[in-house]
């Protein structure tokens, strides 16, 4: 018995170690956040592996993009604070998709609508799990989060006099979601930005399906170029911003397509 217990307690320490190497593997060689990074009147708040963007919408009220990986929320209430604004100030959460490591600190903003893309809903809520490689062995369980407006393609969301331009991005999930907002496309981990300029598409660990990925960030770079849409910035959910126009998609679309 004892042999046999050791046995498997090495099989469960290699999976361990193997899933370890796995997502280590997925980071190594990204573009750092750069905490307190703004541009055009958004600031980037860094929360541990992730980003969150804060969008002033007036003196007293700001939207979010996403809600962090932190549930105590702690780098998000310190840029409250610093903004001498408290939780309530916190009117409107933009969802770039539902996993964990985006929605952790939601529940401490009471008066915020909680938006996303209708295919992420149930993901968000805790009704459906994930369905990438390493996420879909996670519990699925109800989270407590109520999204109260289902996004759809090609919506425009008005925050006071700010304008979100909405694009769906299906592959890392169902329900991926890009932003526009002041000329700065929130990408969430639709993409990755690595340290020698190149983006790539999302880690095949956590993604739902990486073809389909691909060719969505193919539309949609031909989509804002159709569009004729004035973009100044990048912002990577976990590599944070940059600044150069449209350039790194374009470049990936011009290798995927």
């Amino acid at each position: 018995m004892k042999r046999i217990l050791g046995v498997v307690g090495i099989l469960i320490l290699l999976l361990l170690l193997t899933a370890a190497v796995l997502i280590g593997s997925a980071f190594i060689g990204r573009q750092a956040i750069t905490d307190g990074f703004e541009i055009n009147g958004i600031r980037i708040v860094k929360d541990g592996i992730v980003s969150i963007a804060v969008v002033p919408l007036n003196a007293n009220e700001v939207a979010l993009i996403d809600a962090g990986n932190d549930a105590s929320g702690k780098a998000i209430l310190a840029e409250l604070s610093r903004r001498h604004l408290g939780p309530e100030a916190v009117t409107a959460i933009l969802l770039t998709h539902g996993h964990q490591d985006h929605t952790a600190a939601i529940r401490l903003f009471g008066k915020a609508q909680v938006m996303a893309l209708e295919p992420d809903v149930a993901l968000i809520e805790g009704t459906a799990g994930a369905g990438g490689p390493l996420l879909r062995l996670m519990p699925v369980r109800p989270t407590g989060v109520k999204v109260a407006r289902a996004l759809h393609d090609g919506d425009t969301v008005t925050l006071g006099q700010i304008a979100v331009r909405v694009f769906a991005v299906p592959g890392h999930t169902q329900g991926s979601a890009a932003y526009l907002v002041n000329g700065v496309l929130f990408i969430g981990d639709a993409a990755d930005m690595y340290k020698d300029g190149t983006m790539k598409g999302s880690a095949w660990i956590f993604t739902d399906n990486q073809a389909q990925d691909r060719a969505s960030l193919v539309r949609l770079d031909q989509r804002l170029i159709q569009e004729g849409a004035d973009v100044k910035a990048i912002e990577f959910a976990h590599e944070g911003v940059v600044a150069n126009g449209l350039a790194p998609l374009d470049a990936f679309a011009r290798r995927n397509q």
